[in-house]
């Protein structure tokens, strides 16, 4: 192997089987299994749910990716729309507070100390 390159692998410790359950409408709730090596089920952890949704915009197409707090299928789907609008919430927030660091670091000629000259 070229030491060069990153070791590639899988932790075979973390696996998990996939489920993806949709109404080819609104969204994807993903369920992960965790597995052995074997891929026999592993009781020892958590199942973790997960959702996905995409909310046409002005701009365009915005995904969402989520994690949902639940303990069953029945739970996840329940808590689904809480998780999205919390999502979308957060990530609001951040476009926002991006926005005003982006309008606080626009450098205006001839202001600070450098005179408006430059400087090497």
């Amino acid at each position: 192997m070229n030491p060069e390159l990153p070791d590639i692998r899988l932790d075979v410790t973390q696996l998990h089987r996939e489920e993806a359950f949709t109404d080819r409408r609104i969204g994807v709730l993903r369920r992960l299994v965790p597995v052995t090596v074997d891929g026999a089920d592993d009781p020892s952890r958590p199942t973790i749910y997960e959702g996905q949704a995409s909310l046409m915009t002005q701009g365009g197409q915005l995904p969402l990716h989520f994690g949902i707090e639940a303990d069953s299928l029945e739970a996840a789907l329940a808590a689904f729309p809480a998780a999205a609008n919390k999502a979308l919430q957060e990530m609001v927030e951040e476009m926002e507070r991006m926005r005003r660091d982006q309008a606080s670091s626009i450098v205006v000629p001839g202001q600070g100390g450098g005179g408006g000259r430059i400087q090497l």
